[in-house]
């Protein structure tokens, strides 16, 4: 996997977070891990089209998913992890792979992406590739965030 084409995705995190309130997220871990993603609890998923193809998983335990969707909400408390809280988390996936789009584009390669698919549970797997991806742990005030991230670049 191109560094060229990861570098967007932490660019757009790092970016767009603390536009929406957050302090500035931190790394905290970045490696490899093979085909499929394990659920934490809330998983978004976002697929990439034209000169490149792949997916992100935005990837995060219901505690944070609530934290994160509160805090966008203006610091409304969210007790349950409720329709209003999966808009926000799926808003909030859109915002930050349109911005990581953005990124990729200005590096002169035509990307489109697809509509977040929100997923709830602990106990699945998300199969984002056929080779390893690229797992990107940040903290989010305390909170832990996964990017799972593979794209490849067509020929």
């Amino acid at each position: 996997m191109d560094a060229k084409l990861v570098n967007p995705f932490i660019d757009a995190f790092t970016a767009v977070m603390p536009q929406l309130g957050f302090p500035e997220p931190k790394r905290t871990a970045m490696g490899l891990k093979e085909k499929v993603v394990k659920s934490k609890g809330v998983a978004v998923i976002v697929g990439f089209t034209k000169q490149i193809h792949g997916n992100v998983v935005y990837n995060m335990t219901e505690d944070t998913a609530k934290s994160i969707a509160s805090t966008m909400m203006m610091g409304m408390p969210v007790e349950a992890f409720d329709e209003m809280a999966q808009s926000a988390i799926s808003e909030l996936s859109n915002m930050l792979t349109a911005n990581t789009a953005t990124n990729i584009t200005a590096l002169g390669v035509e990307v489109d992406i697809s509509t977040p698919s929100l997923s709830i549970g602990s106990d699945f797997q998300i199969k984002i590739s056929n080779d390893n991806y690229l797992s990107v742990d940040m903290d989010l005030a305390g909170h832990a965030v996964e990017l799972a991230i593979f794209v490849s670049k067509d020929a």
